[in-house]
């Protein structure tokens, strides 16, 4: 008689459910109060950052960098 697997449903691992490691985000944050506090400054040029956008892409881009847990850029 051959013998069957049996699949299991339903029992699949669940992911943390955090998009970003908790380092990535105090960095995050501490790259905020810089823009706020107008002493972030970015790249070759210097200028200083205003967009909170941007404030949060270079921290981020630092953060890849750094090998933190962080999702890969949009392309």
């Amino acid at each position: 008689m051959a013998t069957r697997t049996m699949a299991k449903k339903g029992v699949e691992k669940k992911s943390s459910g955090r998009k970003y490691s908790l380092s990535a985000a105090k960095n995050v944050a501490t790259e905020m109060r810089e823009m706020k506090a107008g002493k972030l400054r970015s790249g070759h040029s210097g200028k200083i950052v205003t967009n909170p956008k941007q404030a949060i892409a270079i921290e981020l881009s630092e953060a890849r960098r750094a090998g933190t847990k962080v999702p890969a850029k949009k392309s």
